[in-house]
């Protein structure tokens, strides 16, 4: 009996873990200095990236978003790489970009700590995906595949028809 109460418990628990929940607030920078903020974004699907010019999984995932940000052009989506490099290192944020040609947004200023207020720990790549109201409704931990953000935001601009995206995706 106590085996089925505790099973029940767990059951009971682990949706509401696992539910969307409002994103943080976030100010960061763009690469020209400019402010930029999460809630700017708020009325479309927002894909945000945390990355790092050292990071080896990160240099493989920026084209990959690049590419599905280029997919959706003329939808309401929004791609966005926060990188967590140290200010000493973001002058290398241009030549990494054209290196691996990501032709994505990116805003600079984020950490670690950032990144585990969007619920994704400390380790470089992590992504979310945000619906329009700038509810989480998916993490990726680690380094994205194409279908765990085309299923995450198709599942969005398609009206939430058919199952959810996992709310949580580990990748490492």
């Amino acid at each position: 009996m106590a085996m089925g109460v505790g099973l029940l418990a767990v059951t009971a628990v682990a949706p509401g873990w696992a539910a969307a929940r409002h994103a943080p607030s976030l100010s960061l920078k763009s690469i020209a200095g400019e402010n930029r903020k999460l809630a700017e974004l708020h009325g479309q699907v927002v894909v945000l990236n945390f990355w790092a010019t050292w990071c080896g999984p990160c240099q493989e995932e920026l084209p990959r978003l690049s590419r599905l940000a280029a997919g959706y052009a003329g939808k309401p989506v929004k791609f966005v790489a926060a990188s967590i490099d140290e200010k000493k290192d973001q002058g290398k944020i241009p030549s990494v970009l054209q290196r691996l040609g990501a032709n994505l947004d990116v805003w600079v200023g984020a950490d670690t700590d950032t990144m585990d207020r969007f619920g994704l720990g400390d380790i470089v790549p992590g992504t979310v995906v945000l619906d329009e109201n700038g509810e989480i409704v998916a993490r990726v931990m680690g380094e994205a595949r194409e279908e765990d953000v085309k299923g995450a935001v198709d599942w969005l601009l398609g009206g939430r028809v058919g199952p959810a995206p996992a709310a949580i995706t580990k990748r490492y």
